[in-house]
């Protein structure tokens, strides 16, 4: 593990870096870090620094949009992929009395977009995870 910390750390350096001579930056802040593993027990976390700020280690990160959890699980985007869609169609429930273009335009706004978004990441879901959309 420690060989993986210091590769790790190397290449956090070539970033920071990289980024200093181009005129980007990078918050210590906003950075985490999060250790993907999928095997079973503890595993020490890595102590991984951005200019001797060390990142915090997270059990799970959101990047663009989809949630990557410790063991590549996706649970955590799924279920709030879920809710997302359960309070849509609430809404429409409460809208069902209305116009059907009120209802039609909600359904094209926000359902058909939340599971066109579960369809394209079909890739990352199993069946057993599908169940729960």
């Amino acid at each position: 593990m420690r060989l993986i910390e210091r590769q790790l750390q190397t290449a956090v350096n070539n970033i920071v870096k990289w980024c200093d001579t181009n005129g980007h930056s990078i918050s210590a802040s906003k950075s985490c870090c999060v250790h993907f593993c999928r095997k079973r027990g503890i595993h020490p976390d890595p102590e991984i620094r951005i200019r001797d700020v060390p990142l915090p280690v997270v059990p799970d990160v959101r990047f663009l949009g989809v949630i990557f959890d410790r063991r590549l699980t996706f649970l955590p985007h799924i279920l709030q992929l879920r809710k997302r869609c359960e309070k849509s169609l609430n809404l429409l429930k409460v809208l069902s009395n209305t116009s059907w273009e009120r209802i039609e335009h909600h359904y094209s706004e926000c359902i058909r977009q939340s599971y066109s978004l579960a369809s394209t990441t079909d890739v990352l879901y199993t069946d057993q995870r599908a169940t729960l959309l």
